[in-house]
């Protein structure tokens, strides 16, 4: 069938050209080349159908080798007119495949009109016309959106696939690099007849296909509204449904911007995200990973109530512990008393958690870590997600060759020491607790449709872990105790209560440095970089749960209440979104 076609193609170019040449005969033909007619990417839309990233309409240049006869000539024209180092175009040319000779090679994306005139005046120099992205909320969901950028040669030999040529955009970070086979399109082909006298003549000999359309779980406007309550802090912001996975927002900050990638980013951009110190390279809520805090209590919790070393009903005296030539005192400086597991989670009873992780060991801890989802990559479709560190005796004796001490356990009992997780796990366990013990995949996708109105290609459909091994009723009591630890008189969360609607989170705060650093000082007046990270998760509405949702804030210190004010914020909107006649959604 393809060789089919393609006789069909060169038949028709063949009589198409004879025909031309017949009519223009007495006009002397300078040349023909093939253009490529580059086909729009698909679009990538919001749940409701809402346009995240568009394209518009852009001019690039392109420039044949073969047809000029002193290509370094042509080189430094090309440098002045354009503007750029000469250095940066020649190492574009020999970047380029060498075969098939006389390829197009792309010389800049998105020139300026002005410019036209004086390019097309140089030997072998075309402009193409072609599409670039186009960002109208600017740099809303950088991070899970992505960017594209020009295919490099190892891309186009590893793809094996004969829709790349130099110079084309594929993508490369986030969901347009995941999801690049649906979203790239094929483009269509037209020769081109440059005759004197006359303006160029364009011959469409391929039909150009455009690329898919992607509709995300994500919902605009709770993502609108989680970038904005983060402002300009460092960190994550992750909403999802508890009882499907699907993700309704996910924000990184700082940004990344989107629209120094849509022509090719240079060089002088790239080094400064580089070095920036708030890393907005990172993609914070899958790739950051953070000490968890108070927010592992939930782990250690149904682990010391599933493997019975606990009743609900037991009670420690909060007094501090003695391990390892050290004290182990509460994060409350008077302590809190006889405390009971319910009184422990609302307030936030470090001394209980040690004298628990005592009773279950590290390794016990770690296993029950995995099985809510932790240490390990929650399969989200995003490249480069990381699995954070749950810490064994095993770990440990392969990292350092070094015995586990007893006081590291009292350490990860509370999220501290070596324990890792990123923003998406804790949402996910979080999710998972609300919903009653079903680990969900976090999803992106909802579906693929050809384009615009056309009938839905492909639906993506909820999938999960299954169901984490521990009871209900122990997971009844820590949403219980989440629920008070936002509303009752000696909770640790109170700043993220909500007038109108009950809600369920923990609080968290995690040290960066030794605590010898910072003890006594004003966290204000404490560096940037030794402040603690602020951490909160969240499930509403407390008596039926539909979401989570999971802030860190890098150095945001306070307690765990700058994370607590953002959830807010974010949960405000979700209720507000909720309460508004919106449109019914009826594919999964």
């Amino acid at each position: 069938m393809y060789f089919k076609k393609q006789a069909l193609l060169i038949l028709t170019v063949i009589i198409t050209v004879t025909l031309l040449l017949a009519g223009l005969w007495h006009f002397k033909i300078f040349r023909i080349h093939s253009q490529k007619i580059a086909a729009p990417r698909g679009k990538i839309l919001d749940r409701s159908g809402r346009p995240i990233i568009t394209n518009r309409p852009t001019v690039n240049v392109v420039w044949n080798r073969l047809e000029a006869d002193n290509p370094a000539e042509v080189i430094k024209e090309l440098a002045g007119i354009l503007d750029e180092d000469i250095s940066v175009l020649l190492s574009r040319v020999q970047a380029a495949p060498p075969n098939p000779p006389g390829t197009p090679i792309l010389i800049v994306e998105n020139v300026s009109r002005d410019k036209e005139g004086r390019l097309l005046a140089l030997p072998g120099v075309h402009l193409v016309p072609s599409s670039v992205r186009d960002y109208p909320h600017g740099n809303l969901a950088s991070h899970l959106v992505g960017f594209v950028g020009e295919v490099a040669r190892k891309e186009i030999q590893e793809n094996h696939d004969a829709r790349y040529r130099a110079g084309d955009p594929i993508g490369k970070w986030g969901t347009e690099k995941t999801f690049e086979k649906e979203l790239k399109g094929k483009d269509g082909q037209a020769l081109m007849l440059d005759i004197a006298g006359l303006e160029p003549h364009r011959v469409q000999v391929q039909k150009l296909v455009p690329g898919k359309d992607l509709h995300l779980t994500i919902d605009l406007e709770l993502q609108r509204a989680a970038e904005d309550a983060m402002g300009d802090k460092a960190g994550a912001v992750v909403v999802m449904e508890v009882n499907s996975g699907n993700l309704l927002a996910m924000s990184s900050t700082p940004h990344l911007p989107l629209e120094e990638f849509a022509g090719g980013i240079s060089a002088s951009v790239w080094e400064r995200l580089i070095k920036d110190p708030l890393h907005p390279l990172l993609n914070k809520a899958i790739q950051g990973q953070y000490p968890p805090g108070s927010t592992f209590k939930i782990v250690t919790a149904l682990a010391a109530l599933s493997e019975g070393v606990i009743s609900p009903d037991a009670t420690f005296l909060c007094n501090g512990l003695d391990i390892d030539n050290r004290r182990y005192s509460c994060q409350k400086k008077d302590g809190h008393g006889s405390v009971d597991l319910h009184r422990a989670l609302t307030e936030s009873c470090d001394v209980y958690f040690y004298s628990v992780g005592q009773r279950l060991g590290i390794d016990t801890i770690a296993r029950y870590a995995d099985l809510l989802g932790l240490g390990r990559k929650t399969g989200i479709a995003l490249e480069h997600e990381k699995g954070g560190l749950i810490p064994t005796t095993v770990w440990k004796q392969q990292r350092f060759k070094e015995e586990w001490r007893e006081g590291e356990t009292l350490s990860a009992a509370i999220g501290q020491g070596y324990v890792l997780t990123t923003p998406l796990q804790i949402c996910r366990l979080t999710a998972a607790v609300a919903n009653g013990g079903t680990l969900y995949t976090p999803r992106l996708a909802r579906r693929i449709a050809a384009s615009e109105g056309k009938p839905v290609v492909k639906t993506f459909v909820p999938t999960n872990d299954g169901r984490i091994p521990v009871s209900t009723k122990a997971l009844a009591l820590i949403r219980k105790a989440m629920i008070e630890t936002t509303s009752s008189p000696g909770g640790n969360a109170k700043a993220a209560l909500l007038p109108a609607d009950t809600m369920g989170g923990m609080a968290g705060t995690t040290q960066v440095v030794h605590l010898a650093l910072v003890n006594g000082k004003n966290e204000k007046n404490l560096p940037y970089s030794y402040r603690d990270h602020s951490w909160f998760t969240s499930f509403a509405p407390a008596e039926q749960p539909e979401i989570a949702v999971t802030v860190l804030v890098e150095h945001g210190g306070g307690g765990g209440l700058v994370a607590e004010a953002i959830a807010r914020d974010v949960l405000k909107r979700f209720f507000e979104l909720k309460n508004e006649p919106r449109k019914k959604e009826t594919l999964p």
